[in-house]
């Protein structure tokens, strides 16, 4: 029975790849129906103490199947992710697929594989995963002591989700990925990895690409340096500084509100770069400025040879906001960060807005009254005509 048992899954785990996507469901909701009828009646010895057991052979096959080499299984693979509700499903399809990464691109040699990455994107990409420990509920697997395994923990998930798109990402992508992953990066990946920073090689190589590819990874660097406090190399966040400096140029005032705070917020987190803003005998204009702007290596780009001329000329900017936010940089900066979240979506038309709202008090125009036309103290004029 074992014996036939074994064929018959050699069978269902062929026909995930037949012409016929209602065979391939079939077969994939049979095969998830024996998942779950081993997990109850298990075929080997608990896998760890207390007697805890999971068809992970079984779960493995299907997961082979849902990533095929050379076609798109996009369709198979979203009548799957009902299964991935479940907390243990999940996990050990982050497992699973962790290792068919290792074993297939390692025999690829690090050649891209489209259908294949494009696979893995649709299968992990949509992963909820929890966000806290006591949401974890919903298991396909019973077992009487939970608490003792390791598949109820939240560490124990996020650690393997982060390992999964670590392997997923260390290999190079069809240019069509880059831009997938790095739009679902800061909200889909980034808050659910232990160690967000180590997504750092990732975008260092997105950013090398070129074009919106490039423009999308600036997000997740910033990201990473806003949230996560990455530790990055004086000449890199100085090159960042001077670049976006020059940008600040001719950028609108509802951009430069919120570009100079986060300016700042780079200075308190890397206070080598304050050289930028102390230094009294650097360039005074960009005739003067030994940093190269179309440098695209940031180490020769000798931005920490400069200074912020840039935020300096700002403050003499024609809206009042600006050039009072530029100003900040003349004091010494506090420890606490600024707030920039309230600003990062503010339009032209709120800026116009708030400024025609705003009330305004009489001024004086002089200190001295007017006495008279010509306003001298002994003006023959202000003798017989006074002004009321």
């Amino acid at each position: 029975m074992r014996h036939r048992y074994s064929s018959c899954l050699d069978c269902l785990s062929e026909l995930l790849g037949h012409g016929s996507f209602q065979v391939k469901e079939l077969s994939l909701c049979t095969l998830m129906k024996f998942v779950e009828l081993e997990a109850e009646h298990p075929l080997v010895e608990a896998e760890w103490k207390g007697g805890f057991t999971f068809p992970r052979e079984l779960l493995k096959i299907v997961v082979d199947g849902l990533i095929p080499l050379n076609e798109d299984a996009s369709l198979l693979i979203s009548r799957f992710q009902e299964y991935m509700e479940y907390d243990d499903i999940r996990y050990f399809v982050m497992k699973a697929v962790t290792e068919s990464i290792g074993q297939v691109m390692q025999k690829t040699k690090e050649r891209p594989l489209p259908f294949y990455q494009q696979n893995i994107f649709s299968l992990i990409s949509p992963i909820n995963m929890p966000n806290k420990e006591r949401d974890m509920v919903k298991f396909m697997v019973k077992q009487d002591n939970r608490e003792e395994w390791k598949v109820s923990k939240l560490q124990a998930h996020k650690q393997a989700f982060e390992k999964m798109w670590l392997s997923f990402l260390k290999h190079k992508l069809p240019t069509d990925l880059y831009k997938k992953v790095l739009v679902i990066l800061h909200d889909c990946i980034l808050p659910y990895m232990n160690e967000p920073t180590l997504m750092i090689d990732f975008l260092t190589v997105a950013y090398g690409i070129g074009g919106a590819i490039s423009l999308l990874a600036l997000n997740g660097l910033f990201i990473l340096i806003h949230q996560h406090n990455l530790h990055l190399p004086a000449y890199l966040v100085a090159a960042f500084i001077k670049r976006l400096s020059r940008l600040a140029l001719t950028a609108p005032p509802e951009a430069l509100l919120m570009v100079i705070p986060f300016i700042c917020n780079l200075f308190r987190r890397h206070p080598a770069c304050k050289v930028l803003v102390h230094r009294p005998n650097g360039p005074e204009d960009l005739s003067e400025d030994p940093y190269i702007m179309e440098e695209k290596e940031p180490s020769e780009s000798r931005a920490l040879e400069s200074s912020l001329w840039e935020l300096q000329s700002l403050q003499n900017h024609y809206h009042p906001d600006v050039a009072q936010a530029a100003a900040i940089l003349n004091q010494s900066l506090s420890e606490i960060e600024d707030d920039i979240s309230g600003l990062l979506e503010l339009s032209a038309y709120e800026l116009f807005d708030r400024e025609v709202k705003k009330t305004t008090t009489d001024v004086p125009l002089e200190f001295e009254p007017v006495r008279g036309l010509f306003g001298k103290k002994n003006d023959i004029f202000a003798e017989h005509f006074t002004l009321e």
